[in-house]
């Protein structure tokens, strides 16, 4: 059962000022105005100008990344790079994220994290405009690409700890659930039609433009982000880098509730690249190829647009227990996948690990960005991210290999443990449990 808050209109009983002499129709008219009153309140961090003008530069720059990805790998083999450019290109930009991670959680705790976020904005739409010059005149080359794969990483890498410690910054703490959701609702979005559209505009236009509209995505962020006011914040004083980082684990490590939560999360995305290894050899041998696989990967987006709905609307009494929960349902398209020819079912099972991983992550934003000290948020979150992308990768390496070796079910099933397993047990532990949400909304933890 979901562990919702408390609504005062479910609460407070029958409406002392009915009965008799009340207008009729009266409570008819308060129904109708209840779910308007609902959506303006989801909405609210909209009409904070800091907020809007955060949400208008990420949604144009997803917008930008959905189409772009596609558009990558046919620059490659558009001119003359193989299967394995296009994987050394990836693991490039991913190496060079993880190397600068924990740089760009410290640089986003010194400085203001605006000037941070523009900055790596600049960089990105510089290096996609580049690489889309290069394309349009004939001139790029595989290794020209790679490198710009790299610098667009190191601009993620300052961009996400930096955004993260940003957000509490344009909003109050009351509304930052509906704020990380309305960030992270376009992108899922464009995760369901963003692919689709870049092939067809590549058809049409080529890969060139797909990079030129990349970048101008990126100049719409920069511009956003350069017109944004947020009242100053008391900055660090200045230190050694060790130092800094030292502190931000510190900090981390100090807070069991983070720290196992991460234990927890990391089991998850050491076992997911399952799905993404195993699957579309699964679709290509029993579930129709390519077209089946595209429907599984679809309904993934649905289900994350679901919870973006979702967490504008509802408010857990205790965020990371509901979230954690959701989060076993990871395990279900491994499961269908094992057992099941049926795309119907598969899709099903991916929407509603869609519908769990997004939900976990709101709940999980605004939960770190109300409870890290706003000194430390942007390394204490740099450290997440550090864990995350490290982890990924060693489970793309281990599934293929462990799957030749026992079978693809029982690797399919072993994964599905992996994810379900230590996000239940997560749950049971008392400081996870103690993270929760007060009568009035306010979310409050154990102590450190």
């Amino acid at each position: 059962m979901t562990d919702t808050a408390d609504d005062p209109d479910a609460t407070a009983g029958p409406d002392a000022t009915a009965g008799a002499g009340a207008e009729p129709g009266a409570d008819a008219v308060d129904g109708a105005r209840k779910p308007r009153a609902r959506f303006a309140e989801a909405l609210r961090p909209l009409a904070r100008r800091p907020y809007r003008l955060m949400w208008l530069g990420s949604t144009t720059s997803s917008l930008g990344d959905a189409v772009v990805q596609i558009a990558l790998v046919f620059a490659v083999l558009h001119i003359g790079g193989t299967a394995t450019d296009i994987g050394l290109i990836s693991a490039a930009q991913t190496v060079a994220r993880v190397a600068f991670l924990l740089v760009g959680g410290v640089w986003a705790d010194r400085l203001r994290r605006q000037y941070v976020m523009l900055a790596a904005d600049v960089l990105r739409g510089g290096v996609e405009a580049a690489l889309a010059v290069l394309l349009l005149t004939g001139h790029a080359r595989v290794w020209e690409i790679g490198l710009g794969a790299a610098l667009y990483g190191v601009g993620a890498s300052f961009f996400g700890p930096a955004s993260t410690g940003l957000v509490p910054e344009t909003v109050p703490a009351e509304e930052l659930q509906q704020a990380n959701s309305l960030l992270n609702l376009p992108q899922s979005f464009f995760s369901v039609g963003g692919p689709a559209v870049g092939g067809v505009l590549i058809a049409v236009f080529g890969t060139g433009w797909l990079f030129a509209f990349d970048a101008g995505s990126f100049l719409v962020s920069v511009i956003c982000l350069a017109l944004l006011r947020v009242p100053p914040r008391s900055l660090p004083a200045a230190g050694s880098f060790l130092s800094d980082l030292a502190e931000g684990w510190h900090e981390l490590a100090i807070r069991p509730w983070y720290w196992i939560n991460l234990l927890a999360h990391a089991c998850w995305n050491f076992a997911v690249p399952a799905l993404f290894v195993l699957g579309p050899v699964i679709a290509a041998r029993s579930l129709g190829g390519a077209t089946g696989w595209g429907i599984i990967s679809a309904a993934w987006g649905v289900g994350a647009i679901a919870a973006g709905l979702f967490v504008l609307r509802v408010k857990p009494r205790r965020p990371l227990v509901v979230g954690n929960l959701l989060l076993t349902a990871g395990a279900l398209p491994l499961l269908a996948l094992a057992f099941s020819h049926s795309v119907p079912l598969i899709a099903a099972a991916n929407a509603v690990s869609g519908f769990g991983l997004v939900t976990l992550n709101a709940l999980w934003s605004s939960t770190m960005q109300v409870l890290i000290p706003d000194k430390v948020r942007s390394r204490v979150d740099s450290y997440d991210w550090l864990i995350s992308l490290v982890i990924m990768p060693v489970g793309f390496a281990v599934f293929g290999p462990l799957s030749s070796s026992i079978g693809f079910a029982p690797t399919l099933v072993a994964a599905a443990i992996v994810i379900s397993v230590p996000c239940g047990l997560v749950v049971l532990v008392p400081g996870i449990r103690g993270v929760h949400r007060t009568p009035s909304g306010e979310i409050v933890g154990p102590a450190v």
